[in-house]
């Protein structure tokens, strides 16, 4: 990383995004976070995200939000136009977290993820130690 503040989206309740977050954390690399659920979600921000990604790869179409969508509003999510409006309407249908620095966008998280993102030389603190 080269110093740039990175971008974090979520909500707090995901397993995925509580790892990151405390991934990032126990390696002091300081996020601006964002809580989908308690802040929304804006559509130039999705913009963004749709055009370094394609529309499918931000819906998370194995999450509760989708499962509980009326099938007939599930199935008219056809195109990027469809996508971006369901996904504004209900911004917990996004995948989690998204990880934004600079113009890189990253959907999910995983250790060797993150690890070729950050700088992973960074000393790692201990769970049991305090948070900043």
């Amino acid at each position: 990383m080269n110093g740039a503040l990175a971008h974090l989206y979520g909500i707090e309740t995901c397993d995925q995004v509580r790892k990151a977050r405390q991934w990032l954390r126990a390696r002091s690399i300081p996020v601006d976070w964002h809580d989908f659920r308690k802040e929304g979600l804006a559509a130039d921000r999705l913009a963004f995200w749709m055009s370094h990604l394609p529309w499918d790869a931000l819906i998370n179409r194995r999450g509760l939000t989708w499962r509980q969508l009326p099938a007939g509003e599930r199935a008219r999510v056809v195109d990027a136009s469809s996508a971006a409006e369901l996904m504004l309407a209900h911004p917990t249908l996004l995948k989690r977290p998204v990880l934004e620095l600079e113009q890189r966008i990253v959907v999910g998280f995983s250790e060797p993820l993150y690890g070729g993102i950050f700088d992973v030389s960074r000393p790692v603190i201990s769970p049991s130690a305090p948070k900043p």
